[in-house]
């Protein structure tokens, strides 16, 4: 099937609900790396849906920090690359996120999915118990593409991260602190991922320079 068939088919499902918290995101990434074989971005993106900024950067973010699957040269230059996409659609107000074909199909093995989701889990409890609606107004309305921007621009830089030690592990945590105060209206936590991403940037420019 041709990446522009895939698409279609897409627009043709119904769309999933969005993860709550972070235990739902690691819930849905194990149910869709349940089985044998591959499993591809398009995949994970069925299942976690296309609507929504949020569960998109969170994936991102999770990704990148996962061990096994984040630590393969190239895995946070594409996840970066889908951030970018999703920014740019966030700010041209399209309702259903569109990626190319090729991006959609890369791919990770379904057991080393499951082993990177399984690191995952034991702090996810912790962290969801601290999370909570509070600060509203920075995640809500036009502040959203305020956290747009700066996922963005964090994003741009991840292929100068491959060369920086531990720098995507940086950006993985702070698409994750976006993505979960996007998902649970905490701007708390969009307070903490300026911060991270301010502090990452000027780490990874001074390095360049």
């Amino acid at each position: 099937m041709s990446g522009d068939e895939q698409q279609g088919s897409h627009h043709n499902n119904p769309e999933p609900q969005s993860p709550a918290n972070l235990e739902a995101m690691l819930d849905l990434l194990c149910d869709v790396a349940s089985g044998d074989g591959a499993v591809t971005v398009g995949d994970v993106l069925d299942t976690i849906g296309r609507r929504s900024f949020g569960p998109v950067v969170l994936l991102a973010g999770l990704v990148t920090l996962a061990p096994i699957v984040g630590d393969v040269p190239g895995v946070p230059t594409v996840m970066g690359l889908i951030v970018l996409l999703t920014v740019g659609q966030l700010a041209l107000r399209e309702e259903h996120l569109w990626l190319p074909g090729w991006l959609l199909s890369r791919s990770a093995s379904a057991a080393k999915m499951r082993k990177a989701v399984n690191a995952l889990r034991k702090p996810s409890g912790f962290v969801d118990r601290l999370l909570k609606p509070r600060l509203a107004m920075l995640v809500r309305g036009p502040s959203r593409y305020a956290v747009a921007l700066a996922c963005g621009a964090t994003a741009f830089l991840t292929p100068a991260m491959e060369f920086v030690p531990f720098s995507a592990n940086g950006a993985g945590l702070i698409w994750t602190l976006f993505g979960l105060a996007l998902i649970t209206r905490d701007g708390l936590l969009a307070l903490l991922g300026y911060c991270l991403a301010g502090v990452l940037m000027a780490i990874i420019v001074t390095n360049l320079l």
